[in-house]
């Protein structure tokens, strides 16, 4: 048995909640120093992987061959396979080992992402990129409940989250301009290789400060819950992505939409019958895991969508190049460091539901302001500041989602608890972009730079339209404040 900071892991997962809070250190200790930079690398990483492309894709189109109705691929591939089988994974770390499941997932994506950079046709890095989702999809959730269930519930905890929620955010920026600036100076394969040594540094570190979690009664998998649940997750996230390629009235991509949706519902029936179900039906009638996890999907549909949006505009409308466009992003990236620094502090003077509200409304104004963006330049005096309030108000609202939606759980359930956040997670910025894309493109007037900036401003008042739909939704369904 492991011991952690003189308290062993099976007391405390196994000892009540209130024993779990007296033999809890008040402030941060070395290990769990150390314990929080190295998972917090991870998460980065990963974050990281899921824009650094986005730049790159023409360019590595060109050079391995992909037509253009392919090239959608290389992000779909990845997208479907980090979505899909986050769930799965993340009641996996809980049965049979989560710091087991985070090295082996860190193992698979350093290869993955050695194959994709040394990749010399289409076929081998679409399978390294399916590689690089399921890594990400076993990685995410457990490193997350190797965070949680380190870190105990309440000021510490949200510390962490709150970092990891800042170095996610930041991450996801990081990537757009990383991207840009590793194509330019370098070539596309490094986007894939700069994985190498950042996976090979925290597995070499990893196993001497992350204790092993798993219960002590290991229950069954429910084979039949995962399966309806990924397959249907899979069809959903697919026929999100084909509508926004397609357009959302393409009969496939309604009839998958479809199949997806009855699938989810064939879960539920499922985990409601079953006697060791993959998600017991009672921690999803929870008001804090259901509500939270639908205020972390929307979270990350509007920030994230907004951010294609941006790139368009700056593209499109002011004439940017890939790499100026990813670099104005950085102001972003500020606003949810800082975001993701202040939400401990708020949701310990407020509470969560007040965090969530307050980091909505902050986010829903600044959003709102971008409808004032015109077709010169000088609308970058409006753009930074902007999306510099609006990346703090949305890690606020992120915090908020992730201490709500883990809060109140046992640790032998936080594998769960944060495989359903990371799930809303992937899925919000699977869902952003197409769904937004979708809207610009349909409420363009034309080819002009008038007539894209008019779907552009279309886009952006739906966005605003969901971000006030969250601070509803909290305000609502969240009257008591998860502590």
């Amino acid at each position: 048995m492991s011991v952690v900071d003189g308290v062993s892991e099976g007391a405390v997962a196994a000892g009540p909640a209130g024993a779990r809070e007296e033999a809890a250190p008040h402030r941060l200790t070395p290990r769990m120093r150390l314990t929080l930079v190295v998972l917090l690398v991870a998460q980065f990483m990963l974050a990281v992987d899921f824009s650094i492309l986005n730049v790159a894709l023409p360019v590595i189109g060109e050079g391995l061959g992909f037509s253009l109705a392919d090239l959608q691929w290389i992000a779909t591939a990845f997208a479907l396979c980090a979505a899909g089988f986050t769930l799965l994974f993340g009641r996996v770390a809980d049965l049979f080992g989560r710091r087991r499941l985070f090295l082996g997932g860190l193992a698979v994506l350093g290869a993955a992402s050695l194959a994709g950079g040394l990749a010399t046709g289409p076929e081998v890095l679409i399978a390294a990129r399916v590689l690089q989702g399921l890594a990400t999809a076993a990685v995410t959730p457990a490193g997350l409940s190797l965070l949680t269930t380190s870190f105990p519930e309440g000021p510490l905890r949200e510390k962490a989250l709150g970092l990891n929620g800042a170095l996610m955010s930041a991450g996801f920026t990081t990537g757009a301009i990383l991207g840009g600036v590793l194509t330019d100076l370098l070539s596309w394969r490094w986007s894939f290789l700069i994985n190498v040594p950042v996976a090979a540094a925290v597995l070499v570190v990893a196993p001497m400060v992350l204790a092993e979690s798993r219960p002590r009664v290991r229950p069954r998998l429910d084979l039949p819950g995962a399966l309806s649940v990924t397959l249907g997750l899979l069809a959903v996230v697919y026929g999100f992505s084909r509508a926004g390629e397609h357009g959302w009235s393409e009969p496939a991509a309604l009839t998958v939409l479809a199949a997806g949706v009855v699938l989810l519902v064939v879960f539920y029936f499922v985990e409601r019958a079953g006697s060791a179900p993959l998600v017991p039906v009672t921690v999803l009638a929870r008001r804090t895991v259901a509500w939270g996890n639908i205020a972390g999907v929307l979270a990350f549909v509007t920030e994230t969508s907004l951010v294609f949006l941006l790139t368009l505009y700056l593209q499109q409308v002011l004439g940017f190049s890939a790499l100026a466009a990813g670099l104005s992003f950085g102001v972003l990236g500020l606003g949810t460091v800082l975001g993701g620094t202040l939400a401990p502090r708020v949701i310990a003077r407020t509470g969560t539901r007040a965090a969530l509200i307050t980091g909505a409304l902050v986010q829903a104004a600044a959003t709102a302001a971008l409808l004032g963006l015109g077709t010169d330049r000088d609308s970058l005096a409006l753009l930074l500041p902007a999306t510099f309030v609006g990346g703090v108000g949305n890690m606020l609202l992120i915090v908020g989602f992730m201490v709500t939606a883990t809060s109140g759980l046992p640790d032998h359930e936080q594998g769960m608890a944060t495989g359903l956040a990371t799930m809303s997670q992937q899925i919000g910025i699977t869902m952003g972009t197409p769904v937004m894309s979708a809207v610009a493109t349909g409420a363009m007037t034309g080819t002009t730079v008038t007539g894209i900036l008019h779907g552009i401003r279309a886009a952006v008042a739906v966005d605003t339209a969901l971000v006030l739909v969250t601070a509803l939704t909290a305000a609502l369904f969240l009257r008591r404040p998860a502590k």
